[in-house]
């Protein structure tokens, strides 16, 4: 085993993140490119009969608008949940998955530290996280002509990209803290999965349940709630998203470094 283990991690995982990356973009592109035919304002008259818990809770009152098109549906829906089972998946894989099998053992016997080791997880998945978010991004760049996107400048795409990858890092190191304190993949990808959920249902719902203060504790509105695809990067979400996906690795680092994982 090479000493670098963010290096050897992304060559292990390259076939992993290729897929992943591949399909975040394919998904968004070919959700983007149905804006043309939404945009003549028969779509938004059809929605505007929709309930409206349903248009409030995914964002649906501004369909014939680029921004307001793109940021309900393919980032506000589709991409979004693909960054967070990314983060969730590639976390669990993260210590637990070696753990199950054995190996974890192995690996740590070389000269390397456990909060090292797993630090270079955590660097690995979070390189992986902006590598899907860039090859989303040049995806949505190439159509943005043809798609008819471009009332949303090139910074704007990135600003939104930047909140996606920062989002899958979020959901990553909650999986990697969960991983380390448990060592168990299954119950990792459960508990991930089963807190992203929740967190997307507040943020959807919590204005209609009378708490839209309570979106606050959901990585969902830092994500999306200051609408990068309007008003570019918001860099204090993208600081409240880094400062929370770095507490849950601390926390994580914490119980990986008291736990026997010979048992």
């Amino acid at each position: 085993m090479p000493s670098d283990v963010f290096t050897k991690t992304l060559s292990d995982d390259r076939r992993v993140l290729i897929g992943w990356s591949v399909g975040a973009t394919l998904a968004g592109v070919m959700y983007a490119s149905f804006y043309p035919q939404l945009a003549d304002g028969q779509m938004a008259q059809a929605v505007a009969n929709y309930p409206e818990v349903m248009r409030e809770a995914f964002r649906l009152d501004d369909l014939t608008s680029a921004a307001g098109y793109l940021g309900s549906s393919v980032f506000g829906l589709i991409l979004p949940l693909i960054a967070m089972f990314y983060g969730a998946a590639t976390g669990a894989r993260a210590t637990a998955a070696d753990e199950e099998t054995g190996r974890l053992d192995l690996l740590l016997a070389y000269p390397i530290g456990r909060t090292a080791f797993l630090l270079q997880r955590f660097a690995a998945l979070t390189a992986g996280a902006f590598g899907l978010a860039a090859l989303v991004c040049a995806g949505m760049l190439a159509i943005r002509g043809p798609a008819g996107l471009d009332s949303i400048s090139v910074t704007q795409f990135a600003a939104q990209c930047l909140q996606l990858a920062l989002l899958a890092v979020t959901f990553g190191a909650l999986a990697i803290g969960v991983g380390a304190a448990t060592g168990r993949r299954a119950l990792v990808f459960i508990v991930t999965a089963v807190i992203g959920v929740l967190a997307y249902a507040l943020y959807a719902f919590a204005g209609q349940l009378g708490i839209g203060g309570a979106r606050r504790v959901s990585p969902f509105h830092y994500y999306i709630g200051g609408e990068p695809l309007r008003h570019g990067v918001q860099w204090a979400d993208a600081a409240i998203l880094l400062a929370t996906a770095g507490l849950f690795v601390a926390a994580g680092a914490f119980w990986f470094n008291r736990r026997d994982i010979n048992r």
